[in-house]
């Protein structure tokens, strides 16, 4: 009887075994279940992002080379990124050959003024000479004139008469020259004027290409650790880049004591992040580090994100904690908590399923499953609120049962 016990007992166990994993059509082999939560709800948007530094010095190449004519410059070295450097310090030198071409060009036309303005000097001086003198003859023909009119007063009247009329015509003919010697004096004054004020534009064209040559070496503005700008396209401005004579920004001089991780979000999620909350950030460089943060600036407007159809909103987050391993470039996981509800029931996301536009769970009492209807709230990445057809403590399967396309769904 004990041999038969012993033989018979285990066989029990395993054909109950068996009936109940293989027998039973309810129950799948391994299912997964997951219990009905009730408590706060946490709905958070993560993103991964960039640091820099909220305050920077901009390190900028020369002004105004735009009016020299030329639209870029090449930085032809560069000292490297990361270096900490003093005020004053060499930073970069740009590639002078395209302005010192522009500064021959600015010469020559200065050399040209230059002569114009020495001949319009000597012009006019001769041709005001020359009225001059003209004025000094004719003031003598007319005294001489009036002299033989004078004399004439015993003459015949013809005589008289005639001496009369050349002495008019010497008058006249002084009058005439006297006024043109006055439009000669004021055309000679413009001429002269127009001359000088070529000759002051080249002057200066001179010396402004002259004033921006000694500023294509560039020095720091302030002792910190250079960082290289990024430029329009997001690349790092280097060795051989080109800087536009619009935005002459060789690099930056962050201020390292705060420092803002910038993200983008998803139009999605967008809606959920706003002003003020808070942020858990994680440093993927130092993954035991973990800070704090706010949401400081959400931007209004969306950007093409690249090699995508989907549009992303720049989000920026202050770093609470003053950290000396905190670099600019680093990257940051960031966990913006968007909201808590209170008192909510919840379940994986992996429980919810959808049927004829139905959503439903399968929900497990005992031995039995069933297709529950389920009414959903608002939903984090890992897990969703249930406001109606559930229970706290009710059990869900995550995996589908083998039966599940003969189920009927139980509406609330």
């Amino acid at each position: 009887m004990k041999r038969f016990l012993l033989w018979a007992v285990p066989l029990g166990i395993a054909l109950f075994a068996l009936y109940y994993f293989f027998g039973n059509p309810n129950i799948k082999d391994k299912e997964i279940s997951a219990e009905v939560k009730k408590g706060d709800f946490n709905i958070a948007v993560t993103s991964s992002g960039e640091l820099f530094a909220k305050n920077s010095v901009n390190v900028m190449g020369p002004a105004g080379i735009n009016q020299a004519g030329v639209w870029q410059v090449r930085i032809s070295n560069i000292i490297p990124e990361g270096k900490v450097v003093n005020e004053g310090d060499f930073v970069a030198a740009l590639d002078g050959s395209e302005i010192v071409g522009k500064l021959k060009d600015r010469q020559s036309d200065l050399d040209k003024s230059l002569s114009q303005f020495t001949q319009a000097q000597i012009d006019t001086t001769l041709e005001l000479r020359k009225v001059r003198d003209e004025l000094i003859n004719l003031k003598y023909v007319q005294e001489e004139k009036t002299l033989i009119l004078k004399q004439s007063k015993y003459e015949p009247p013809a005589t008289i008469r005639q001496a009369e009329i050349d002495l008019e015509k010497a008058k006249r003919n002084f009058q005439q020259t006297s006024e043109n010697y006055i439009i000669q004096k004021e055309k000679a004054v413009a001429k002269m004027q127009e001359a000088s004020s070529n000759l002051q534009r080249a002057e200066r064209s001179v010396e402004i290409i002259k004033k921006m040559l000694t500023n294509f070496e560039i020095k720091a503005p302030k002792t910190g650790m250079l960082i290289y700008h990024r430029s329009w396209n997001g690349e790092k401005i280097r060795e051989g880049s080109q800087i536009s004579t619009w935005e002459p920004i060789v690099a930056t001089l962050p201020d390292m004591t705060k420092m803002v991780s910038r993200t983008y979000i998803n139009e999605v999620d967008i809606q959920k992040v706003k002003v003020g909350q808070d942020v858990n950030i994680g440093l993927d460089a130092f993954p035991e580090k973990k800070l704090t943060g706010k949401v400081i600036t959400v931007a209004n407007v969306g950007e093409q994100k690249p090699n995508s159809d989907s549009k992303v909103f720049e989000v920026g987050i202050e770093v609470a904690e003053k950290d000396t391993t905190l670099m600019p470039a680093m990257t940051t996981s960031n966990l913006v908590k968007s909201e808590t509800i209170k008192n909510v029931l919840f379940v994986p996301l992996e429980a919810i399923n959808s049927e004829n536009k139905v959503t439903f769970v399968y929900k497990k009492e005992g031995n039995n499953i069933t297709k529950q209807e389920v009414k959903l709230g608002k939903a984090n990445d890992n897990e969703v609120i249930i406001e109606k057809g559930l229970k706290e403590k009710d059990k869900v399967l995550i995996s589908i049962p083998p039966s599940a396309d003969k189920m009927k769904i139980t509406k609330l």
